[in-house]
């Protein structure tokens, strides 16, 4: 039940207009609300909403100082492309698309005093153990709405009504555009949102993830990842994911340096270890050059039109599990060279574990947790299986599990020379771009024998 026309009814409202943007502002009681709830799925925020103190904090302002919630909170900030103005302080908002409008900031605020709705709703205060995420309080706000719509009915004046329970105030700011009738000024309301909602989330600063997935950066690598995979990535702040969206973005420069496009910036390989930060803002860069990618919604988003770097993208997603595969296999390849994997001091055995460990991104058990920073060579040496095709596209030049069946353990034996100068340490071994170059080169050697 996802509304794209709601009505929201202000008891005071105001107006400001400034360039492309007009500014609706006041106070609405949680009972108008209840349709923006209908509608709005966080689409549109950049960061998704948590429970957590956070929301614990404002569930308590409402239930214990319900006449002055209004003063103590920043309320929700909406953000629609279309509107009408209808009497009696109503006004009638149109999305017409969810990506960029809806709830803009005030996710925190919503997620609380939707859960304090449906805890009166319920007549269950259990509702919030079971609510820690927006996608779970838009899952039973959907399954209990008819209760809801029971409550909503009931009038201030009748016996046993808690004026608390959906009568308190709540600020509520909507930004439209300041003149329907201008495509100059509805492409220019379009594009502030972005710069709109990562100001007003400034109290926590938005990673540049976060902004660069808003925008669209990150579509092609999440459609190239296996869906056991993408569903488990967080790409935006409190998405709830266990693999960051920084690491499958420096994995991502191994196939786009393969390229050798003059626009495609270089970067030292141990940034793909030491400085994913680094490689997170170049990718950004690049996914904004009108090379790569057209503008869409009005440039508020952006979609790769680039052959050259969708292919890198769609080779990208076939690394996380390359990097599990090599994470898995490494420590026998090691022992197939007279040595004793377990024995290394930052090397621990699953059997002697409580939690058994298992890999990053496909979560499946491993016999040994040890830290990746000993791997990342090995992984960039992945770079030699890649060739840049006639079309300018690139792809493996072999089948790259084959390959590493076939000859991981002769690359190991010659990466043992880092392993050992550097006694396992895994900061100095992943940080030093001489261990990238061993194993490229040892990769290179074993494709060169191959071949002859």
């Amino acid at each position: 039940m996802n509304p794209t026309s709601i009505i929201v009814r202000f008891d005071q409202v105001a107006e400001q207009a400034a360039g492309s943007v007009l500014r609706i502002f006041g106070f609405a009681r949680a009972r108008e609300l209840l349709q923006l709830f209908d509608s709005a799925d966080l689409e549109a925020n950049p960061r998704s909403a948590k429970a957590g103190q956070v929301t614990e904090d404002i569930l308590e302002s409402i239930v214990e100082t319900p006449d002055t919630f209004v003063f103590k909170t920043k309320g929700i900030l909406v953000g629609a492309s279309s509107y009408e103005k209808l009497q009696r302080n109503r006004y009638r908002l149109m999305f017409e698309n969810t990506k960029i409008e809806g709830i803009l900031d005030g996710g925190h605020n919503a997620l609380a005093i939707g859960t304090h709705i449906l805890i009166n709703a319920l007549g269950d205060e259990a509702v919030k153990r079971k609510i820690r995420r927006w996608p779970e309080f838009k899952d039973m706000w959907d399954e209990h709405r008819d209760e809801i719509e029971v409550l909503r009915k009931i009038k201030p004046d009748e016996d046993g009504y808690d004026e608390g329970a959906l009568d308190f105030l709540v600020p509520i700011e909507i930004l439209v555009p300041s003149d329907l009738e201008s495509d100059d000024a509805m492409e220019e309301f379009n594009r502030s949102l972005l710069s709109i909602c990562s100001a007003r989330n400034n109290n926590v600063q938005l990673t540049l993830e976060t902004k660069a997935n808003k925008k669209g950066f990150y579509e092609d690598l999440r459609n190239a990842l296996p869906v056991s995979i993408a569903s488990r990535v967080e790409w935006k702040t409190n998405d709830g994911g266990e693999i960051k969206a920084r690491d499958l973005i420096a994995l991502s420069w191994i196939p786009l340096s393969t390229l050798g496009l003059d626009y495609v910036p270089t970067f030292p390989p141990q940034n793909i270890y030491r400085n994913k930060g680094e490689c997170a803002k170049l990718f950004d860069e690049l996914m904004s050059d009108d090379r790569v990618s057209n503008p869409t919604d009005g440039e508020y988003t952006r979609e790769v039109h680039n052959k050259a770097i969708k292919s890198a993208l769609s080779m990208a997603g076939k690394l996380p599990a390359l990097y599990d595969k090599i994470y898995t296999d490494f420590p026998f390849a090691y022992n197939e060279n007279d040595g004793k994997f377990g024995k290394i001091s930052v090397v621990k055995m699953a059997d002697k574990m409580k939690t058994k460990p298992s890999t990053y991104f496909t979560d499946e058990e491993v016999e040994y947790s040890y830290p990746d920073g000993l791997i990342m060579p090995l992984v960039y040496g992945l770079k030699a299986l890649m060739k840049v095709t006639a079309d300018g596209s690139v792809a493996w030049a072999q089948d790259p599990k084959k390959f590493l069946d076939r000859h991981l353990p002769q690359i190991v034996r010659k990466y043992r020379v880092i392993l050992d100068a550097y006694k396992f340490d895994p900061q100095k071994v992943g940080k030093n771009e001489g261990s990238y170059e061993l194993v490229l080169d040892a990769f290179r050697t074993e494709l060169m024998l191959q071949e002859k």
